[in-house]
């Protein structure tokens, strides 16, 4: 069983984060460290870990992430000039938090994915 995590609590609404989005399947909310003008994570509100422990069971909210990114991104006004979708997984990609969860980023010019 995997271990609960602070989004779990994000969730459930037990401490306080700025939701701009919440259904049965997924919840958005403000990155409190933001990256760009617009800073967003969308996770799914069952645990899964990493990418790695993705099953078909998890397709419906896995679909939900992008339909809901899709919708936050034209209500930011951020859709029509561009923006990222960032998903890490394990250490080596930077993935502090054990539940994965996708960024939402744009509001300006990015630059390149990666550096060389």
């Amino acid at each position: 069983m995997a271990e609960e995590t602070i989004f779990s609590k994000i969730i459930r609404r037990e401490i306080p984060a700025d939701i701009i989005y919440q259904d049965d399947l997924v919840t958005a909310f403000r990155d409190i460290s933001p990256q760009a003008p617009t800073h967003i994570l969308i996770i799914p509100n069952v645990l899964i870990p990493t990418v790695n422990d993705i099953t078909e069971d998890h397709e419906s909210a896995l679909g939900r992430l992008f339909t809901v990114a899709a919708k936050i991104a034209k209500d930011e006004g951020i859709a029509e000039d561009g923006y990222r979708l960032i998903m890490n997984c394990n250490r080596h990609s930077g993935q502090e938090v054990f539940h994965i969860h996708m960024h939402l980023v744009g509001g300006r010019p990015l630059g390149p994915l990666l550096a060389k």
